[in-house]
Parts: C-alpha cells; sequence; structure tokens
C-alpha cells in the first residue's frame, strides 16, 4: 500500500448517504470504505443510476474511500426540466461540488462509464484539474470535444485516411440523433421502455440489471444531456488537454463505442493525452455489471501506481 493514514475512528461512519448541493441542484451521494484512504470516485452513465458501480464499489471498499453519487436527472438526485441545465459545464460543477464536499483535502481517483466519462473530461481537462483530480479512468466515454476536433480537421482535408472508423461509428450513434427530437424519444420511455430496460439489458449485455423505480424518470431526463451538448460541441469544440495521468479501458465488444473508433481518436489526438495508457477488456458496453472483479482490479492497479508516485 502507498503511505496513507487512515483516521482513527472514521471506518464507523461510512457507508454513508448525504446530499451535496450544486448551484440549484441537490445530488445523492454515498460514501464507502475508509475516509483516509485514496478516494476513489466511481461516476456512472445514462440511463444509469449510481447502483451500476455497486460490485466494483464493495470490491474497492477495503482499501479505498469510494464515493458515487447520481448524476443531475438520475436516481435520486434533482431533476431539472430545461435542456439548458444539462450543459456539460454543470455537470463538471457537480463533479468538483462533489468532490469539495467528501475530499476536500485530496484530489480523487475519478473513474467514470459512458456519459459519466463523457462529462468527465470537460472537468478533468482545464487547468485546475489537478486540484480535484489523482488520475482518471474512462470507460466507453469518449471527448466530444476530441470528436468535434476531429471533424473539424476532417473538413479542412486532414486525416481522411482515418475517416472510416468515424463514420462507422457514426451509424452506431443513430439514437444521438434521435434524441435532438424533443418528443420521441420521451415518448418511448414513457411508453413502456422503463418497465422493461434492465431486462432489455440482462439480455442483450448478458449481465444482471436490476430494476429501478426512476427509471422512466432517468431515461427522459438524460436525453436532455444529449440534446444540450452534443451539437453545440460537435460544431464547436473546446481544447481538451488533460495533464492527468489517463488510463482508457477498450471494451472490445462494445456495440455503442466501437474500438476501432476510439483507437483512431486516439491516434488523432493523441497530443491531448500526454500521459496515456490504455487497456483492453473483453465484452460488451456496460463493465461494471458484466466483469466487476476485472475492472475493479485495473483500477486498484491504476490507483495504486498512481498514489505511488505523489508526495507522502
Amino acid at each position: 500500500m502507498p503511505s496513507s493514514s487512515v483516521t482513527e475512528g472514521l471506518d464507523s461512519e461510512l457507508p454513508r448517504d448525504s446530499w451535496v448541493v450544486s448551484g440549484t441542484v441537490r445530488l445523492a451521494v454515498r460514501e464507502r470504505g475508509l475516509k483516509g484512504r485514496p478516494p476513489v470516485l466511481l461516476l456512472h452513465g445514462y440511463p444509469d443510476q449510481q447502483e451500476v458501480w455497486e460490485a466494483v464499489a464493495e470490491r474497492l471498499a477495503s482499501e479505498f474511500h469510494v464515493i458515487s453519487y447520481d448524476v443531475r436527472g438520475a436516481g435520486r438526485s434533482d431533476r431539472p426540466a430545461r435542456v439548458g441545465d444539462y450543459r456539460l459545464e454543470l455537470l463538471a460543477d457537480d463533479l468538483r461540488a462533489v468532490i469539495a464536499a467528501v475530499s476536500p483535502e485530496r484530489p480523487v481517483h475519478l473513474v467514470a462509464h459512458d456519459w459519466g466519462s463523457i462529462q468527465s473530461w470537460e472537468a478533468v481537462g482545464v487547468d485546475s484539474a489537478p486540484r480535484y483530480f489523482a488520475s482518471f479512468t474512462s470507460i466507453s466515454g469518449p471527448c466530444i470535444d476530441h470528436v468535434g476536433e476531429w471533424l473539424q480537421d476532417l473538413r479542412r482535408g486532414r486525416g481522411r485516411e482515418e475517416a472510416g472508423p468515424l463514420l462507422r461509428q457514426m451509424l452506431h450513434s443513430w439514437y444521438i440523433g434521435m434524441f435532438q427530437l424533443p418528443g420521441l424519444a420521451p415518448l418511448v420511455w414513457r411508453a413502456g421502455l422503463g418497465r422493461v430496460w434492465h431486462r432489455l439489458l440482462s439480455r442483450q449485455e448478458q449481465v444482471r440489471a436490476l430494476a429501478s423505480a426512476t427509471q422512466t424518470a432517468d431515461g427522459i431526463a438524460g436525453i436532455r444531456m444529449y440534446r444540450a451538448n452534443f451539437p453545440a460541441r460537435l460544431r464547436r469544440p473546446q481544447p481538451r488537454t488533460v495533464n492527468l495521468p489517463v488510463q482508457l479501458l477498450i471494451a472490445t465488444g462494445d456495440p455503442y463505442v466501437a474500438p476501432a473508433f476510439l483507437r483512431a481518436l486516439l491516434r488523432q489526438r493523441a497530443s491531448r493525452l500526454p500521459q496515456l495508457q490504455t487497456r483492453e477488456l473483453s465484452g460488451g458496453h456496460w463493465q461494471p455489471l458484466a466483469q466487476p472483479d476485472r475492472l475493479a482490479g485495473l483500477v486498484r492497479e491504476f490507483v495504486l501506481a498512481q498514489e505511488a508516485r505523489r508526495p507522502a
């Protein structure tokens, strides 16, 4: 173990549920493990809640201070009604607010999946990132700004030899276009998708997904993240250089975020990620449910390696 101190008596406080306020939004936060140990923050994607990390969190809690929360629009957290309230800037503010509340003196090792990862690039790709983050592990959630820069390069005639993976990914992501239609996707959720989502996910990904009482509301609210961010950022990407240790985990059987697309994106934006390492995982998109042992092991290995390099 790297050098760290465990404050006497704090182990009895966890697991603990609390609320963190970010702007006008209340976020439901859960802590596990031991305060004083290296903090690991697990951030879920769409249309999940923080419970998607339960099995991974259980495996990490014996060595780390494990933090998770329901992002705005999901689970027990507030659901703003306006599309503009789901901009990446506000999602990054939420992330920093949670860290400031539960780990104010120590930057966290961020582990994020799907939309949890997409929104995390906004927070880790700024100059102030080392104040909040010690490292970043990304799973199946590329940086929209990096994709937007790639599209700009293609329009200017650069990098066309690798346009194939991007075009194929756009076909994989057909649902993003559907989500831009204000009424259609919410109608599908209300028509019954929320009631059967866990069964569809279990069958498609060969995982054990549990029913959620908030699934329909989560599915409808989360669409606002797509509408608030994809069109604007693909047209006008922001520079996102991440000067943190980054671990990118590529799921080789992911039907939503193609491995070939991720590899090509990394080649196109290599200068944006100077401390990158990649690992590959078998299986599909929902790695936190499919391979909690393997995923927890990779997170543990990466976090301990970064902790060993940090000043005591």
